[in-house]
C-alpha cells in the first residue's frame, strides 16, 4: 500500500509539473533601455501650459508624433498599452478570461493577416514615418520607465498603430453590437427574400436601433449676425479609457499646426482645429454591415453551401494565453473561419458570416494624417474623398465662411434590387458585394441656404434648419442611411427653425440646453405614467403631481428633475445599454422609493443627486442622457448619486470673425493626467467644467510660452 501510495503520489507530481509545463507561458522579458531608445532619432520640444495641455514642436511632422506619443504616455501610458495588447490580440494574456473575447475578434478580423499583407505596399513612406516617430517616443518613455512597462509588450511597432486603427474604427458604427447579437442565445433571423418575391424581409424578431452620442453645429458669417464664423466641436465619450479624448497641439515645421482630441494610440488629432479651419465628428449608424446566413455540411462542419455545392471555410485557430497567475496562462484555442463573406459566427442560434465596412482597410493612419494637414475646403474634401474611414459624420467649418455636413462612411456597393435591412442568405456569391460607393455618392450638405448645420446623431435628413435638407428619394435604399431622431435633434429644431441670427450667446444656449423634446423617450414615459390612475395611493399621487410640473428641464438647480430623470432615464438608455427598461409605471415606483430611500425626499435638488466626480471632487452637474448637455452615469449607485461616466467630454468653440482672425476656448471634464490622481491636473476643469465654463485655447507659440509651467526635450533633456 506503501509502495501504491507512493506511486501515485510521483504521478500527481509528474501530472502537476505536466501541467505547468502546458500553462507556462511567460510573456517575455523587457528589452533593454539602450535598445528601446535607440530609434529615438527625433527632436520634440513639449511645453507643457498651466493647465498641464501638451503643446509639442517640432521641424518634421514625425517629430511631434515623437513627442505626441511621449507626452500621452506620461500621463496615460498604462491605457496606451492596452490599446495596442487588444489590437495585437494579447490583451487576455495581462486582462484574463475578461480579455480573451477581444482577442478572438481581433483573429477573427484578420488584423495581423492585413497588416502583413498590405503594410509595406499601401502605407506611404510619410504616414509610416508617423507611425514610427510615434512608436519612438513610446518605447523611449518604456526605457525610462522598466516598472510601468507591461512585459513582454514593448517594443512598440509602427504596425501596431495602424492595427489600432483597423481594429477599433469599426466599433463606431455599431459592428461590435451585430457580434453580440450573433453569439447571444436569442438572436432572430430576419433573412431576407430574393427581389423577385416580397420587397421587404420577413422579420422573425426586433432588431434594436444602434445609436451613440455627439453633438456638433457650424453657423456661417451671414447666420451669426455678427460677421462670425462658428464650430462646436462636442463629442460624446466615456471621460476615461480608449476612447476618451485627450487634448493636445501639436505643430511642426512642416505645416502641422492643429489643436484637438486624440484616443490613445494615435499620433494625429482625431477632431479639432488648425488656424484655418475645423471639423468635428458624431458617430453615425448607418448600415454597413450584412449577416449571411450559412447552411453547414451535416456530414463537414467545415464546409458550407454556396452556388448549388459543398464549399470549404479558410480555417485557421485563434491562440488565446489567457493569464492565471505569474508566468501561467491557459492556452485556449479556437478556430477562426472565413467564408467568401467575411469572417465567421458560430453562435448558439447559427452560423453566420459578417461583411463590414473596413473590412481590410489599412488607410485611416493616412486620411487622418491628410485632415490635419488641409488648409481649406477642397484640401479638407480632397483628404475625405480617399474614403478610408469606414463612418462618422463630419460637421465642417473654415475662415473663409463655409461650413458642411457629410454623413461620411464606406459604403458598401449592394445590389439596390434587395432588402439590406435584414439578414442575407449565404448560397449564393452574386450577392455579396464588392467595394464601396465613390466618394460622389457620400450624402454631403454643403454652405445651406440657412447658414446653420448640426448632426445630434440623427438622420442625415435633417441637418439644417432650412429649404436644402437631403432628401430620402435621392439615395437608394440599399446605401442603409439612418432614419432616426434623438432627443437632441428634435430639442436642436425646436430652438431653431427661424430666420434669427445664432451668435455665440444662442449658439452656445443651444449646445448647453439640458431639456427633454416633446415627442422624446422621456416625453413617452411621462404621459404613460400621468395618465395612469394613482388616486387610491395618496403618496403616488403626490409624486404624479410633482412629476407633472416637471419641465422637461435638467437643471442642477431643479427640485423635479430628480424625479423626472429617474424615471425615464432607463427608457432613455436602453437603445445604448440593450438593456431592456421596465415599464413606465414600474420606473416610476422605482424612482420615488430610491429617492425616499437615499433622500428622504422626492424632491432634492438634481445638483445633489447628479454629480461629476473626481477624486475627492465631486460637484453638482447639469444635464442627463441625451440631452444637448449629455450626462451618463454609469449605474444608479446605492449611494444616492449617479456619477457621471461618459457624455460631454472634450468640448471646443471655434470662431473666426469678419476678417478671419480666430479665437478658441475649450474644456475637459477632468484634466490631462489621465491616471495619476497626485497630479494638479488631475481633475482641476472640473469645476469649469460642471459650471459650463471654458479655458481659452493657446493658439500661438507665444500664448503658450506665457502660460508654460514646463518646457522638455524627451530624450535630450
Amino acid at each position: 500500500m506503501k509502495r501504491f501510495l507512493a506511486g501515485l503520489g510521483v504521478i500527481a507530481v509528474l501530472g502537476l509539473a505536466g501541467a505547468g509545463v502546458w500553462l507556462w507561458h511567460p510573456v517575455g522579458g523587457q528589452p533593454e533601455a539602450a535598445t528601446l531608445a535607440a530609434a529615438a532619432r527625433y527632436d520634440a520640444e513639449i511645453l507643457r501650459d498651466d493647465y498641464g495641455v501638451p503643446h509639442v514642436y517640432g521641424a518634421r511632422d514625425a517629430d511631434t508624433a515623437f513627442g505626441l506619443a511621449y507626452a500621452h504616455a506620461e500621463d496615460d501610458f498604462e491605457t496606451i498599452q492596452e490599446t495596442v495588447a487588444a489590437a495585437r490580440g494579447v490583451l487576455a494574456r495581462y486582462r484574463g478570461k475578461d480579455a480573451a473575447a477581444v482577442d478572438y475578434i481581433a483573429s477573427l478580423f484578420g488584423i495581423w493577416d492585413t497588416v502583413d499583407a498590405r503594410y509595406d505596399a499601401d502605407v506611404p513612406a510619410d504616414v509610416k514615418a508617423m507611425a514610427e516617430g510615434y512608436v519612438a517616443g513610446l518605447n523611449l518613455y518604456a526605457s525610462e520607465h522598466p516598472e510601468a512597462t507591461w512585459a513582454g509588450l514593448a517594443p512598440f511597432t509602427p504596425q501596431d498603430v495602424v492595427a489600432g486603427f483597423m481594429f477599433k474604427t469599426p466599433f463606431f458604427y455599431g459592428l461590435d453590437e451585430t457580434l453580440l447579437k450573433l453569439f447571444g442565445a436569442d438572436y432572430t433571423q430576419s433573412i431576407a427574400l430574393a427581389p423577385a418575391g416580397p420587397k421587404k424581409a420577413f422579420l422573425m424578431g426586433p432588431r434594436p436601433a444602434s445609436e451613440r452620442g455627439s453633438n456638433a453645429f457650424a453657423v456661417t458669417p451671414a447666420r451669426s449676425g455678427d460677421g462670425f464664423t462658428r464650430l462646436v466641436i462636442n463629442s460624446h465619450q466615456p471621460l476615461t479609457g480608449p476612447v476618451a479624448w485627450y487634448e493636445a497641439q501639436v505643430t511642426s515645421g512642416e505645416g502641422l499646426d492643429i489643436t484637438g482630441g486624440l484616443f490613445p494610440g494615435t499620433p494625429v488629432i482625431l477632431h479639432g482645429f488648425n488656424k484655418n479651419l475645423g471639423w468635428a465628428n458624431t458617430v453615425s449608424a448607418q448600415d454597413l454591415v450584412d449577416v449571411f446566413v450559412l447552411t453547414i455540411n451535416p456530414d463537414n462542419k467545415n464546409q458550407y453551401w454556396l452556388d448549388g455545392k459543398w464549399a470549404d471555410f479558410e480555417v485557421t485557430t485563434a491562440r488565446i494565453n489567457v493569464k492565471l497567475m505569474g508566468p501561467f496562462a491557459f492556452p485556449a484555442t479556437r478556430s477562426v473561419k472565413r467564408s467568401v463573406h467575411g469572417p465567421v459566427i458560430e453562435g448558439p442560434t447559427g452560423t453566420y458570416a459578417i461583411r463590414y465596412a473596413g473590412m481590410g482597410e489599412v488607410r485611416q493612419l493616412e486620411q487622418y494624417y491628410r485632415l490635419n494637414k488641409s488648409e481649406d475646403l477642397d484640401q479638407f474634401m480632397g483628404a475625405m474623398a480617399m474614403n478610408a474611414l469606414p463612418s462618422i459624420n463630419y460637421v465642417y467649418a473654415d475662415k473663409a465662411g463655409s461650413i458642411a455636413f457629410i454623413h461620411n462612411a464606406q459604403y458598401p456597393d449592394r445590389d439596390d434590387a434587395w432588402d439590406w435591412s435584414g439578414d442575407l442568405p449565404g448560397d449564393r456569391s452574386d450577392i455579396v458585394w464588392q467595394g464601396y460607393r465613390p466618394w460622389d455618392e457620400v450624402p454631403k450638405l454643403v454652405n445651406p441656404a440657412s447658414g446653420f448645420i448640426f448632426n445630434s446623431n440623427n438622420t442625415p435628413y435633417a441637418a439644417t434648419d432650412g429649404p436644402d435638407n437631403l432628401k430620402p428619394e435621392d439615395f437608394p435604399q440599399s446605401m442603409g442611411l439612418q432614419t432616426n431622431q434623438s432627443n437632441r435633434a428634435l430639442r436642436v429644431m425646436e430652438l431653431t427653425g427661424d430666420t434669427d441670427p445664432i451668435d455665440g450667446a444662442r449658439l452656445l444656449a443651444i449646445k448647453f440646453d439640458n431639456r427633454y423634446a416633446e415627442g422624446s423617450e422621456a416625453d413617452a414615459v411621462v404621459k404613460a405614467v400621468l395618465a395612469a390612475d394613482w388616486s387610491a395611493e395618496p403618496g403616488m399621487a403626490e409624486a404624479a403631481a410633482l412629476l407633472a410640473d416637471w419641465d422637461y428641464g435638467t437643471d442642477a438647480s431643479s427640485r423635479t428633475a430628480a424625479l423626472g430623470s429617474l424615471t425615464t432615464s432607463r427608457a432613455i438608455t436602453e437603445k445604448y445599454t440593450h438593456i431592456k427598461a421596465p415599464p413606465p409605471e414600474t420606473a416610476f415606483r422605482e424612482a420615488v422609493a430610491w429617492l425616499q430611500q437615499h433622500h428622504g425626499r422626492i424632491d432634492p435638488e438634481w445638483g445633489e443627486v447628479n454629480r461629476l466626480v473626481r477624486g475627492a471632487v465631486s460637484l453638482p452637474i447639469s444635464g442627463g442622457p441625451d440631452t444637448l448637455r449629455a450626462v451618463y452615469p454609469k449605474e444608479i449607485r446605492d449611494d444616492g448619486e449617479l456619477h457621471m461616466s461618459a457624455g460631454d467630454t472634450w468640448i471646443a468653440l471655434v470662431e473666426w470673425d469678419a476678417e478671419g482672425r480666430q479665437t478658441a476656448r475649450v474644456i475637459s471634464p477632468f484634466g490631462s493626467a489621465a491616471l495619476d490622481s497626485a497630479s494638479p491636473h488631475y481633475g482641476d476643469q472640473a469645476p469649469l467644467f460642471a459650471a459650463e465654463q471654458w479655458r481659452g485655447a493657446l493658439l500661438t507659440r507665444a500664448d503658450v510660452e506665457g502660460r508654460a509651467t514646463r518646457s522638455y526635450h524627451p530624450g535630450r533633456d
